[in-house]
């Protein structure tokens, strides 16, 4: 599938983004919006500490209908009980009726510092007038949904006379159950919701919930797909690949820009028994801080591989069938360490992307992960998340 060389909305949405007083100077608020009610589904975390937003988004989500989103950064609205909830209401209310709509075709999303109370009536205030800065670029709408995030994420792909298009932010605390941090799809093809919330599914199985920065699921993850229609219909298996297609590259985007990471890692797990046996074991080598420090310091140590593979009880492992690639080097045959260049593979460990084959040599099935290496900056980032 080929990108848009600027990602750019489907007909009939549009976003605007403003600095409301939650951060010093940057943008924090953004409202997504479609000029018609669209067809939605949604996935959200499975953490036992869902936000407040999460909470009321399941309830809206079931009408099947929304006409928009507004979303707030810098406070995650997060441990704030039945209060937080109300402020929550209150924020899909503001949203409305600046819309010109009713709070049930909103859904609403906050992302930023757990156990915090959400400062409503900034938000309440700032969302007023946001009407007539909507815009089509939705790189602002992205801009105002950031955390730690180096830089706003926004794709778009086209599909047959329609367009999908993905605002996403997170860098850290990412390994979905679900979807992805806030990840807010948008297309003008028409489809109906149950359909939206199959396809949508699907597309998040292989793609936002195989993604991992460091095995930490959000309470706030959200994945929404909205659809409005106003390009008529589709062929339904090119808008499956589409979607899959944009999702995965949203995937090694937000993989990449892990906080403090230097590298994508991508680990690919095949010769599973099945493909639950090959995601747990591509998980388990994405997330191990062996590896990712293996990949951070460029060191061919094929032992944090097998360590990786090996710790994995519940799955079916058979040493001396067991393969490794780094980079399409082998280093590993029958679980044996191979002869390699030592400083050949030392240098493709250096590359941007760092791709990890596995093959486990007792079944066809196969699975992808997504992460990034471990840095000193993700520890000086966490270290002070709280307090900055």
């Amino acid at each position: 599938m080929s990108l848009h060389d600027h990602p750019r909305f489907p007909r009939g949405f549009r976003c605007a983004s403003r600095n409301v007083g939650l951060k010093p100077t940057a943008r924090d608020l953004t409202l997504f919006v479609s000029d018609v009610d669209a067809a939605a589904a949604a996935v959200f975390t499975r953490s036992h500490f869902p936000g407040a937003p999460i909470i009321l988004g399941r309830e809206t989500i079931r009408g099947g209908v929304l006409r928009g989103i507004i979303a707030n950064s810098k406070c995650s609205n997060v441990a704030t009980g039945e209060e937080g909830v109300r402020r929550a209401r209150r924020m899909a209310v503001a949203a409305a009726t600046e819309l010109g709509t009713t709070p049930d075709r909103i859904l609403v999303s906050s992302t930023g510092v757990i156990g915090v109370p959400l400062p409503i009536e900034k938000i309440e205030a700032g969302v007023v007038g946001m009407q007539d800065d909507l815009s089509d670029d939705p790189l602002l709408g992205a801009e105002g949904i950031m955390t730690t995030d180096t830089h706003p994420k926004a794709l778009s792909i086209p599909v047959g006379d329609a367009t999908i298009t993905w605002v996403a932010k997170g860098s850290g605390m990412i390994e979905p159950n679900m979807a992805t941090m806030l990840a807010y799809i948008f297309t003008d093809a028409a489809l109906d919701a149950a359909t939206l919330d199959a396809l949508l599914r699907e597309a998040v199985h292989t793609t936002f919930n195989m993604l991992s920065v460091d095995t930490d699921t959000s309470t706030s993850d959200t994945c929404v797909l909205m659809a409005n229609g106003l390009s008529g219909a589709v062929d339904i298996a090119d808008f499956r690949a589409a979607l899959h297609a944009g999702c995965l590259r949203m995937t090694e985007i937000l993989a990449r820009d892990g906080e403090g990471a230097e590298h994508l890692i991508r680990a690919t797990v095949r010769g599973a028994r099945s493909e639950d046996d090959a995601r747990r074991v591509a998980k388990s080598l994405i997330n191990s801080p062996l590896v990712k420090t293996m990949v951070h310091g460029a060191d061919p140590n094929v032992g944090r591989l097998l360590m990786a593979v090996g710790k994995c009880l519940d799955v079916p492992v058979i040493a001396e069938r067991t393969d490794a690639w780094i980079n399409g080097f082998p280093v590993v045959r029958e679980g044996a360490r191979l002869s390699f260049d030592d400083a050949e593979v030392r240098a493709t460990l250096s590359h941007e992307v760092v791709d990890l084959v596995v093959d486990l040599g007792v079944g066809a099935a196969q699975a992808t992960a997504f992460g990034c290496d471990l840095t000193r900056g993700y520890v000086d980032e966490n270290a002070s998340y709280y307090s900055s």
